[in-house]
């Protein structure tokens, strides 16, 4: 049985995390990110947990611990955001490429420089094709949810793929949410027991090498089962998913349309700034004007033709993108979008919005003004900045 309590980002995390309990949590603290290791510590000291937590000298260091202890067979999780997950930029592929189920709890915030601590996505963005499945939270609830099934869907026998699940830094991770938490043994017999690893370094009955050199000979052919990894995840997203909506009563998917059946125009956004974009469209739905919106969920395997059907019928499409790639082609999740739309038969003329960097707000205005450039798209920029003062 589930209760409805009071909690921030952070603390629904920390709270999912000491209910997976894992073997091992390495970490080092960094803002917005500290409270979910900072919490979690705690239950560790209080002996809520038998967790090994290992305090490192830096997220470096946090990921190659994270690293070793996932190859020995052990359930293993950590928590970081923005220079932080930089710092780790070096091993996230390794964890990839060795197929090593950890499970990331990252807080969306901003690259430096110059110096911030806001949130916008670069820091998620910038990792995301090191191979790590990448799971986009609209609030605590979401987060708490995702985390509890990223564990499930981590260590299948198809994945086997680093997993992180996001939440946007200070909007999420700092603000009091209303939620409901399940209880610890549901949350036990929905992950499952103890992990089960196929090779353990420990096992010295199965000896396994990790970490050898890779040359032309056969390194292609060892890249290429994690781009097939990632294609599988998808159906055992949708299975988790299904299996948790079951048991809890929350459905999720790869992606969620809201009024998107019918609209006419619409957004494409991930985070916090969905639940604004919600009240806006409510207010455009009263007056008559069929806007929708498409929130990303999953950005990491990117659901390509479940969003190219999805937004089929739409004739004019903004893509919000929070972060930018400096390439002078939009957002990352705008070349996402267009590559998606690319080879469809029926497709909406699309504009690219980057908005928010360095935690600038994004509010109702700012999204009315956007459907209404959706109005008359065609004779709008394809590239935009929202908010930037002049």
């Amino acid at each position: 049985m589930s209760k409805v309590v009071a909690r921030t980002g952070n603390e629904a995390m920390a709270e999912a995390m000491r209910q997976i309990n894992p073997d091992v949590v390495a970490a080092y603290p960094i803002t917005p990110a500290t409270e979910i290791v900072m919490i979690f510590a705690k239950y560790v000291a209080d002996g809520l947990v038998d967790t090994n937590f290992v305090a490192v000298e830096s997220e470096h260091s946090a990921m190659s611990a994270c690293v070793g202890a996932s190859a020995t067979g052990a359930r293993v999780m950590t928590g970081t955001s923005s220079q932080g997950l930089c710092l780790m930029y070096e091993i996230l592929p390794i964890a990839a490429a060795l197929r090593l189920p950890i499970v990331m709890c990252d807080v969306n915030r901003a690259i430096s420089g110059p110096i911030n601590i806001h949130c916008d996505h670069s820091d998620t963005m910038a990792a995301r094709d090191f191979g790590w499945l990448q799971i986009f939270s609209e609030d605590s609830q979401e987060a708490y949810d995702s985390l509890i099934q990223a564990i499930r869907i981590a260590e299948d026998p198809r994945v086997h793929l680093p997993t992180m699940v996001t939440t946007d830094g200070f909007i999420i991770s700092h603000c009091l949410d209303r939620i409901e938490i399940v209880e610890d043994k549901e949350v036990k017999e929905f992950i499952g027991g103890d992990r089960k690893a196929a090779n353990s370094l420990l096992d010295v009955k199965k000896p396994v090498s990790v970490g050898l050199l890779d040359l032309q000979d056969y390194y292609f052919e060892h890249r290429l089962p994690v781009a097939e990894a990632m294609k599988n995840s998808k159906k055992v997203i949708l299975e988790v998913a299904e299996e948790f909506a079951k048991k809890f009563g929350r459905k999720y998917g790869l992606y969620e349309g809201y009024k998107l059946d019918d609209a006419e125009i619409a957004i494409v956004a991930l985070g916090s700034t969905c639940g604004t974009a919600k009240v806006v469209i409510d207010e455009l739905r009263a007056k008559g004007i069929k806007a929708g919106m498409l929130k990303i969920r999953v950005f990491r395997p990117f659901p390509a033709e479940e969003i190219a059907q999805a937004l089929a019928n739409v004739k004019a499409v903004a893509v919000l993108d929070r972060s930018d790639m400096w390439a002078g082609q939009g957002g990352q999740v705008f070349t996402e979008i267009r590559s998606a739309l690319f080879e469809a038969v029926k497709k909406p003329q699309l504009l690219n919005y980057i908005y928010g960097l360095g935690g600038r707000e994004i509010d109702q205005p700012m999204l009315r003004s956007v459907f209404t450039a959706l109005q008359s798209a065609e004779k709008q920029p394809l590239v935009q900045y929202l908010g930037v003062r002049e």
